[in-house]
């Protein structure tokens, strides 16, 4: 017995999506057309994958295809597919309902300044919404292709709040998505403009789009194949043009724009797969978010067999916005994820995979700087994380990195440490760097004085990634990395000698300024660091850079409380002031400044900013 038809409310979040995309993308109405024949040719795919275990699935009416029709009596698009279908909980699951995990970003991204930004549909799985933009109504007829003819589903919606549910009589398996045009959508009625749409966003879809052929400006009952069905990736690179590669990574990437760059490769030998891989020019909006938690940036074909989105086998982490295709000649027809992850010749073609990018990146920074310098905006501090993850690789990557200088001219003009080496002077044998969580705390850092002074180039590094990067990378091509925050400077036998006749000078005041400070402090010395500045804080070599610190802790993360060491400059008129103040209360209020100020400059946070404050305001009233 059919169970009766039913209306239901959408899901909160699937409401306020379709109002923002039915409102927003006035000027990419277009975009249902790709989305809906990418949702199809997914469904293909899904068939024809299950259809290895299970042949009886695609049993009489084994040709997949996709067709494309309209009616300009009814003012209807449909878009069919024979795939794999849908049954009435999947129905709901896809359409009723949004899982994915990244809708939440999606919904503030379209409802912020961007919110005409087009690229982002598809990116969010919410790209069937986009039917919503050109239609007052959308019909869904689908059957799964292991159910009977009579659990047909029928969903129908007008997109404002609640659709209804119907189990109806389906001969047919797959989905047709029939769209009820708007009174001003009258183009999307023109055989001439859906055809060149599809040939614009799906022409390398991998199975044939059909459209019946026209007659006195009716369609008939004879369809045509309108795009060229075949894999992209299995032709020679000599056939395919560069506005072939960027038409299919459109297709592929849900993206309107251009590639920056690619790279397509066959590998013969025990071992036969082909490659094509795509750098983005602009990062999805979710790389540093859920990127990590979900990636879908390369799909996986086994004889031109789609398997999976199978990016975390294919690619690490710190290359999860590359796009593209993989396809294997080698591995099994019936490969699942499990095997996958133990799979060595899945390992061979990750490796593969890797080399190939970073071979791409390499070429970009050799041969095209401007788009290297694009790249390295949209992606610099994802391939970072490489340090970390990929030891195999690590100098690979560190020599593709970039940071500003104290040579440069602003946080703009950025130098390698190959650049850097190269500068140089005879006898240094040490990367100079410094963390701070911005180019003006790095620039502006007491605990540079000393190497300004004297010319020494420094690395300044003021990305969030960075102080975590540097603890997987203590040098580089041989030389030393070092914080100049961190540890001693090693000073040559005439610096030595006068800092060791400063320090002397300086015991009774380092010894006022301990009493002073008490428990505040692990330690108090005598700088070789500071010129100018009254005072800065000095790390140990294994201790975490004060703003990181900061940041962590703000994110809920347990950070152990380290005692600073206070450095200072006793030629400093501050320290000469705290030196002849013989009023304790005043002593203790500067010194006490003294410390904070260093955090300040440190980037660490301040235990009491209020009690600051107050201690400032007594000082400056004198």
């Amino acid at each position: 017995m059919n169970a009766p038809a039913e209306t239901r409310k959408f899901e909160a979040e699937v409401a306020q999506v379709l109002h923002l995309v039915t409102h927003s993308l006035y000027s990419h109405k277009e975009i249902f057309l790709r989305e809906l024949i990418s949702n199809a040719s997914d469904a293909c795919d899904k068939l024809r994958f299950e259809s290895i275990a299970k042949p009886e699935l695609s049993a009489g009416d084994s040709e997949l295809h996709i067709d494309v029709s309209w009616d300009p009596d009814a003012r209807t698009v449909t878009i069919r597919d024979n795939g794999v279908g849908m049954n009435r909980d999947e129905v709901v699951a896809n359409i009723g309902t949004i899982a994915s995990s990244g809708t939440k970003r999606f919904l503030e991204a379209m409802s912020g300044e961007q919110k005409a930004d087009a690229r982002l549909i598809g990116q969010f799985g919410v790209g069937f919404y986009s039917a919503f933009v050109v239609a007052d109504k959308v019909t869904v007829i689908t059957r799964r292709a292991d159910a009977p003819a009579s659990d047909g589903v029928k969903w129908e919606s007008d997109g404002k709040g609640e659709y209804s549910l119907e189990q109806v009589e389906q001969a047919e398996r797959g989905t047709s998505v029939i769209l009820h045009l708007k009174a001003d959508e009258d183009e999307f009625l023109k055989r001439w403009q859906l055809r060149s749409l599809i040939t614009k966003y799906s022409d390398h879809v991998a199975f044939p789009i059909r459209m019946p052929v026209e007659k006195d400006g009716k369609p008939t009952d004879e369809f045509e194949t309108i795009n060229a069905a075949s894999a992209l990736w299995t032709k020679p690179k000599s056939e395919i043009s560069d506005d072939d590669y960027q038409s299919f990574y459109k297709s592929l990437g849900h993206d309107f724009n251009d590639a920056l760059a690619w790279t397509h490769n066959r590998v013969e030998g025990s071992q036969s797969f082909t490659t094509l891989l795509y750098i983005p020019s602009q990062p999805p909006f979710d790389l540093m978010m859920g990127g990590r938690d979900e990636r879908k940036g390369l799909k996986l074909y086994i004889k031109r067999v789609f398997i999976m989105d199978a990016a975390e086998e294919l690619l690490p982490n710190y290359l999860r916005f590359v796009r593209g295709v993989v396809d294997a000649d080698d591995l099994p027809l019936n490969v699942s994820r499990e095997i996958l992850q133990q799979n060595r010749q899945l390992e061979r073609i990750k490796s593969a995979c890797v080399k190939r990018v970073l071979d791409l990146i390499e070429k970009l920074a050799k041969d095209e700087p401007e788009k290297f310098a694009t790249f390295y905006k949209a992606f610099g501090n994802t391939l970072k994380e490489g340090i970390s993850e990929d030891a195999n690789n690590r100098e690979r990557i560190a020599k593709l990195l970039r940071f500003a200088s104290t040579k440069g001219e602003g946080s703009a003009q950025t130098v390698s440490f190959d650049d850097y080496i190269g500068r140089m002077p005879v006898g240094q044998d040490t990367i100079w760097f410094i963390t701070a969580d911005s180019f003006a705390a790095a620039i502006g850092s007491p605990q540079l004085e000393a190497f300004k002074a004297k010319g020494t180039e420094v690395l300044l590094m003021s990305d969030r990634i960075d102080e975590w990067m540097l603890g997987s990378l203590s040098e580089y091509s041989g030389k030393k990395l070092q914080n100049v925050a961190k540890g001693e400077l090693p000073l040559d036998e005439a610096d030595k000698k006068k800092q060791e006749e400063s320090a002397k000078e300086a015991e009774p005041l380092v010894k006022k300024l301990k009493d002073l400070l008490g428990d505040r402090v692990g330690d108090v010395r005598v700088s070789a660091r500071l010129t100018d500045s009254p005072s800065c804080l000095a790390l140990a070599d294994y201790e975490m850079a004060p703003h990181l610190a900061r940041l962590l802790r703000e994110a809920g993360h347990d950070m152990p409380e380290n005692k600073p060491t206070l450095e200072i400059n006793p030629q400093h008129a501050l320290l000469k002031r705290v030196e002849a103040e013989t009023d304790e209360a005043k002593a203790k209020d500067l010194a006490t400044l003294l410390l904070e100020q260093a955090e300040i400059a440190a980037g660490a946070q301040l235990p009491d900013p209020s009690a600051f404050v107050q201690r400032l305001n007594r000082v400056l009233l004198g």
